[in-house]
């Protein structure tokens, strides 16, 4: 039998696609993207990952339900009283300006961002469009960072209600024993350089010259209004007005600098011309820098934070009458043991705790004769001295003593580690006091989460 015929159409439609294929096979290669020339360019849709997409999501299923993030809205949300946060809000219903940000979200987003080591409100304003943790907390409400860094360092007093709110729960449920506590201090550097020092003949000359500065900006020419727009030209006179008022700040601590320095030496006091409060400090590591004092007193059961101070003194000697009086008014009682190292030790101190009822716990110094024995009383020994010194030699004392360091040097090592703790980004004792307030805050809700269950 022959071979079947093929209609004459399928002939011809499989002839000219050998001819095509043909074609295509003797064309040279195309480098991507490049045209041939004479032939008109492709057209495509290229991708585009520098633009804003909208993508449908639902927030609340943007994170898992027990993600950490979520627990510290539902605390916020069920145990925070925010009342102090809301009535500093000026705008109403029916009156004029925008709407204000809901304080919830900004003490969750702060709360958070601590938990996780951010200090920078411009990184966090960052992280509130870039990262699925921030966005979900922000539940579309736009941010930007002015708003964020003056809510974290304008609520110093509703701060401290919030620490004192929230350790009442902890200390009814056991969490506080208040059986002994620990105080310790923790120098951080301060925003400043050690260049930024200067004395008062200096601080003379350059506050004339920013006063100086700041009258020519707002008397400007003619051609120099012409040069610049409304907003540089009020953007210079802000920088001016700051430099001025900055200061007069450094020259109105000159005589507190004074003070605390030998007479020979009191016409050498220096004071920052960046920030007037700091003070430069010996740190951990021997050398000396520009930094606060953060003192934090812990209960040594759960390492919860019961008392938060920062002063600009270099040595802590002072600091433990405030702090005893803070953690009596927060938690309503004074704990039965005060813990504290060496550099916290004078007579003052310890017979100020013996008489609020406490036994203090802190080492004797070495005294100068080597023969003497430290635990034996001095004749200008006090009571309370005495008692402590022989207290001190007990085997039960040096025991207790042991929870100082297993308690504060955790604390510490903490709020450097975990919630960036290492240099402080704002200026001023009473911003700076605000950030060790919202580490307090941080470390303790912690706590909280690991042991208290929230209703969801």
């Amino acid at each position: 039998m022959g071979q079947p015929k093929i209609p004459a159409e399928a002939k011809y439609k499989r002839g000219r696609a050998v001819c095509q294929q043909s074609r295509k096979a003797k064309k040279p290669p195309v480098p991507d993207g490049t045209p041939l020339a004479g032939a008109s360019a492709p057209r495509l849709r290229c991708a585009n990952r520098h633009q804003v997409a909208p993508i449908p999501a639902l927030l609340d299923g943007l994170l898992p339900a027990d993600h950490l993030a979520r627990r510290i809205w539902n605390w916020v949300e069920q145990r925070a009283d925010l009342k102090p946060f809301y009535e500093a809000i000026v705008v109403v219903e029916d009156g004029p300006g925008q709407a204000a940000t809901d304080p919830k979200i900004l003490v969750t987003l702060w709360l958070y961002a601590t938990s996780q080591g951010v200090t920078s409100a411009r990184e966090l304003n960052d992280l509130c469009v870039k990262h699925l943790d921030y966005i979900w907390i922000c539940g579309g409400v736009p941010m930007n960072y002015h708003t964020l860094s003056d809510f974290r360092t304008h609520h110093a007093q509703a701060l401290d209600n919030l620490l004192t709110q929230m350790n009442k729960p902890m200390q009814a449920a056991g969490l506080v024993a208040l059986e002994s506590v620990a105080q310790d201090g923790i120098r951080v550097r301060a925003s400043a350089g050690a260049a930024s020092f200067h004395r008062q003949p200096t601080l003379e000359k350059q506050l004339a010259e920013a006063k100086a500065a700041l009258a020519a900006l707002q008397t400007p020419s003619a051609s120099a209004e012409q040069a610049s727009s409304a907003r540089q030209k009020a953007a210079r006179q802000r920088a001016a007005r700051e430099r001025v008022e900055r200061l007069e700040a450094a020259l109105a601590e000159i005589p507190a600098v004074r003070a605390a320095k030998e007479a020979d030496e009191q016409d050498e006091a220096r004071v920052s011309s960046t920030d007037p409060q700091a003070r430069v400090m010996k740190m951990p590591d021997g050398g000396f820098r520009p930094a606060y004092n953060v003192q934090f007193a812990t209960d040594t059961e759960h390492l919860v934070i019961t008392g938060v101070d920062v002063t600009n003194a270099g040595s802590d000697q002072a600091e433990m009458s405030p702090m005893a009086e803070q953690v009596q008014e927060r938690c309503d009682r004074l704990p039965d043991n005060w813990l504290m190292d060496g550099s916290f030790v004078n007579k003052k101190a310890i017979e100020s705790g013996s008489a609020k009822g406490m036994c203090m716990v802190a080492p004797v110094p070495e005294p100068k004769d080597k023969d003497r024995d430290p635990a034996r009383a001095l004749p200008t020994d006090s009571p309370a001295v005495a008692e402590w010194r022989e207290r001190m030699a007990t085997a039960e004392a040096k025991e207790t003593y042991k929870l100082r360091a297993a308690t504060s040097e955790c604390v510490n090592a903490q709020a450097r580690s975990s919630h960036g703790l290492l240099q402080f980004r704002v200026r001023g004792l009473g911003k700076v006091l605000c950030v060790a307030l919202w580490i307090a805050l941080t470390h303790n809700l912690l706590i909280w989460l690991r042991h208290l269950p929230l209703v969801t």
